[in-house]
């Protein structure tokens, strides 16, 4: 089966083909369909961002459509950076600056005081325009300085108590078991394995699979 990843990020799109690799399903990016679609996120919470992202992307590719939305909540700023996380530093932003800003924003903030989560609202979209939903959360610590380069975002300041470790540091064969994308594709996986499944008793006309 054939279902459109509403994201371009080719980082995220590589996670997510690599926790699902075990279903039969074939994942595009929207630059894969040749498909430029503006996604203004102006949503207030993961939830709202990731069903405009799916919505979109299911119209524009006429495919059963996934999308997510994530962010890392820090509990010493009230949660923040949350859904501006890949804006922290501004609308500009890349995530070195936004990695500084939170380190500048927690110089004084002691280790054990640093806890926070990565979250993640994973939602799908049918043709039909069925909306569901999956959450996955990560918790952790945030660091006081970058460690690892196997990692994207705020990876190489978050530490997972466990290993001691960044996300950076531990690279994907980890990452993709513990992770909040993980975590909200693994809440996923008996939907998708039951979509996929019908798609194979009853092809639609399409070839795309049911919508």
């Amino acid at each position: 089966m054939e279902i459109a990843f509403a994201s371009n990020n080719k980082h995220k799109l590589e996670e997510v083909r690599q926790i699902l690799s075990g279903l039969p399903l074939t994942i595009h990016s929207l630059a894969d369909l040749g498909l430029e679609v503006e996604i203004s996120e102006d949503g207030q919470t993961f939830r709202e961002n990731a069903l405009i992202k799916a919505h979109l992307a299911a119209k524009a590719s006429g495919m059963i459509s996934l999308a997510d939305d994530s962010g890392l909540e820090v509990d010493a700023l009230n949660g923040a950076p949350g859904v501006r996380s890949a804006r922290f530093a501004g609308d500009k932003a890349d995530s070195s600056q936004n990695n500084k800003l939170l380190l500048e924003k927690l110089k004084n903030v002691p280790f054990d005081q640093r806890t926070a989560r990565f979250r993640c609202v994973l939602a799908l979209v049918t043709l039909a325009g069925e909306e569901h939903l999956w959450d996955g959360t990560c918790e952790g610590l945030i660091g006081f300085e970058e460690h690892g380069q196997r990692g994207f975002g705020y990876d190489p300041l978050f530490i997972l108590p466990a290993y001691q470790k960044t996300l950076a540091e531990l690279g994907p064969e980890i990452k993709n078991k513990l992770s909040h994308r993980a975590m909200a594709l693994k809440n996923a996986l008996p939907y998708l394995t039951r979509i996929i499944h019908l798609s194979q008793l009853i092809p639609s006309p399409s070839g795309r699979g049911l919508g």
